[in-house]
């Protein structure tokens, strides 16, 4: 049993997170060559979730979850926190607990982050990582031959340029992003190890592409490779050969070593200080990663599969006993969890609209408080998991309509909604969490290429899949059983329902519609349709369902290269320039056309 106390009274809470931590490349998790024993060091001190998934995909969504303890991806496109939002760091601000966030992570200060770091009593930001805005050397950023023999066919463009700039100024680890972060971060905790109540956030950008790190690190993963520079995976099908997945692969597994590095310094604080007996400790990241997987590099553009969605996860809670430490737990758990997690310990309630729960007795019992538990991206698939079977639902309309976002702060990653796009917006009276606010609701349009058909990236997004992740792991035999399916639904029906989905959704997904009948957020709330309205919508045994199991949304076919589009950037269409060590599939025969691959494997 445990009781609230701490053994000194005090309480703090430190929360390390990472961006793309890949659950399998975690020594914990399977992986057995992997050079990270500070992350098995964490596991023998924490509670380690065997079934923790993503919510709101993918980076900012995801952090507007540890916000507001609710998923957002039903509702808007990625974006900053909206002005109805509850904010978990200003909740502890407001009630005594202060809040800090050290950071390298640049989307925060790009116009879909720019609310998130005020949220905090105080916070530092450190410049640099993937294109950052940082050094301004005009020539080089001018220069279109600068970076230009490197791979992916990307690296002309301006944030690649950007990239290879800031690089120069990082000629030692000390210097990198993500080092600098954790020195403040231990810094934070130097200065305020004898005060309580504060919550820390040492977030780092790694180890999201770009895969870079010093040669200390890549050196402990010796290998062949012949290729050009290459450790930033571009968002498509791979074309690459094998030898240049390995070669990825051992880049990312470089820096999750330099990962690992940093890691170890938080946790010698904790033995310093025996920060154990009243500082929590959570560590997580907000997604995985394809690379090769699939046939796919990347996330987003592909089907979530589990590489991407099922995630891994660490919580130390100096309450509990210590018998509980180096356990593991099957109970479903998500991105949601957290921020009521951390409201719990310094003993603030939860608000209504937050929809998460407290893993303390799931940390102490494996008392499951969920029967599935959805995830997605805006306008992509449904997803559902029980932790046994994953049900990905596509879009069934011709365009992927109707389809809205709602918000009350109308930017994108990089840039602000457009003037056409906000030419017809209508006021619409909002949801149940948006506190009585009129808000806008603006039509989200679906890109021509994502609906044709001809192309991985749209047979991957029109796919709907099911399969049995405890039986197939690696998601490589589609299951068409309709009583099955019928089960999927309904949970994701739940689910929906529960967040307040809008009701376009459903007929985008082609789903019958439940009914919230009242507030509150447990299973009796929530109307069901009929099981026969539910069976009708099962779909894996038509045409198109075939269609989608014998595809598997895997990365085929083989696209030619073309006009590279990125947001932020004007459209490039000068064609590609391949380095001539460039080390592409075998037998495939690539076209700088617009038309066919002339051929296909």
């Amino acid at each position: 049993m445990s009781n609230n106390n701490t053994k000194t009274g005090k309480k703090r809470c430190v929360v390390v997170m990472y961006d793309t931590l890949c659950r399998h490349f975690m020594p914990t998790y399977g992986n057995e060559w992997i050079k990270a024993p500070n992350f098995a060091r964490l596991a023998k001190k924490s509670v380690q979730f065997q079934n923790y998934y993503v919510g709101s995909m993918p980076c900012m969504p995801a952090r507007r979850e540890m916000h507001t303890g609710r998923h957002n991806f039903l509702h808007r496109v990625w974006g900053p926190l909206e002005p109805f939002d509850d904010s978990m760091p200003q909740m502890l601000s407001s009630r005594g607990v202060h809040s800090h966030k050290v950071t390298d992570h640049h989307h925060y200060w790009e116009d879909g982050g720019a609310t998130y770091h005020q949220r905090y009593s105080t916070f530092d930001l450190v410049r640099g990582q993937e294109g950052d805005k940082w050094i301004g050397d005009v020539e080089k950023l001018r220069d279109p031959k600068y970076k230009g023999n490197e791979w992916p066919e990307h690296e002309g463009m301006a944030f690649r340029r950007q990239d290879g700039i800031n690089r120069e100024h990082m000629t030692k680890s000390e210097l990198q992003p993500q080092h600098k972060t954790f020195s403040l971060g231990m810094e934070f905790i130097e200065r305020n190890i004898n005060a309580d109540r504060w919550y820390l956030q040492i977030e780092t950008f790694d180890p999201h592409e770009p895969f870079f790190t010093q040669a200390e690190f890549q050196e402990l993963y010796p290998h062949e490779y012949s290729g050009p520079t290459f450790d930033w995976p571009p968002y498509r099908e791979v074309r690459e050969d094998d030898q240049t997945v390995e070669h990825i692969r051992y880049m990312y597994a470089a820096l999750i070593t330099f990962c690992d590095q940093q890691l170890g310094r938080v946790l010698d604080m904790f033995d310093k200080y025996n920060m154990w007996e009243d500082t929590m400790l959570i560590v997580n990241t907000d997604h995985g990663f394809l690379m090769g997987e699939h046939d796919w590099w990347a996330k987003v553009v592909t089907p979530f599969f589990q590489e991407i969605a099922h995630i891994p996860f660490w919580c130390y809670d100096p309450r509990l006993p210590n018998d509980c430490n180096g356990q593991t737990r099957e109970s479903l758990a998500t991105t949601i969890d957290l921020c009521p997690t951390v409201l719990e310990f310094f003993d603030i309630p939860i608000t209504k609209d937050m929809q998460g729960h407290t893993l303390k007795d799931r940390m102490l019992y494996d008392k499951p408080v969920r029967e599935g538990s959805i995830y997605g991206v805006h306008g992509g698939q449904v997803n559902v998991t029980d932790g046994t079977y994953v049900y990905m639902r596509a879009f069934t309309t011709a365009d992927n309509t109707p389809l809205y976002d709602y918000t009350l702060m109308p930017t994108h990653m990089r840039s602000l909604f457009s003037p056409k796009e906000l030419q017809e917006w209508d006021k619409d009276d909002g949801f149940s969490f948006t506190k009585g606010c009129k808000i806008m609701k603006i039509p989200t349009r679906t890109p021509g290429f994502f609906l044709k058909g001809n192309n991985p990236i749209s047979l991957g997004k029109m796919a709907t899949l099911l399969f049995n992740i405890k039986e197939d792991p690696g998601q490589t035999n589609p299951l068409d059983d309709p009583q099955l399916e019928s089960y999927m639904i309904k949970l994701m029906l739940r689910e929906m329902a529960r967040n307040d989905a809008p009701i376009e959704q459903y007929k985008r997904l082609g789903l019958p519609v439940p009914t919230k009948i009242r507030e509150g957020n447990g299973d009796d709330v929530i109307q069901m349709p009929s099981d026969a309205s539910i069976l009708k919508s099962c779909i894996l045994q038509t045409e198109r369902g075939k269609a989608s199991a014998a595809h598997g949304g895997n990365g085929f076919p083989k696209m030619p290269f073309a006009k590279i589009v990125w947001e932020g950037e004007p459209a490039s269409d000068t064609g590609v320039g391949f380095p001539d060590n460039l080390r592409l599939r075998p037998g495939y025969v690539f076209s700088q056309t617009k038309g066919e691959p002339t051929s296909k494997l």
